[in-house]
């Protein structure tokens, strides 16, 4: 989004959390009419980084979650696993009759 695009109300939404999202209000209802654009700046500078940084932050909670990315999904192995699980022809005669 661009710098001149954000509004409280697009700071307060872009925020991820509702203890950012309370400090903002605490903010800009308790901030002098002179400081307030400074303050803004800062807020929205604050959101651009989140912007930025969405991707990776997605990732990290797909991470997170046990979600794995597309390139590392794992294949079902299970119909591979049950083959050769099962005994083999003429592998398994004579055997457990060892040497007593």
């Amino acid at each position: 989004m661009a710098h001149e695009d954000w509004t409280v109300d697009r700071l307060h939404v872009a925020l991820p959390h509702s203890a950012s999202r309370q400090q903002l209000l605490q903010d800009v209802n308790l901030t002098p009419l002179e400081k307030l654009p400074a303050v803004l700046e800062g807020w929205a500078k604050a959101a651009e980084q989140l912007e930025a940084a969405r991707p990776l932050i997605e990732t990290a909670r797909r991470t997170a979650r046990g979600a794995l990315p597309v390139e590392l999904e794992a294949r079902d192995v299970t119909a591979d696993v049950m083959r050769d699980a099962e005994p083999r022809q003429g592998h398994g005669a004579g055997r457990g009759r060892g040497a007593a």
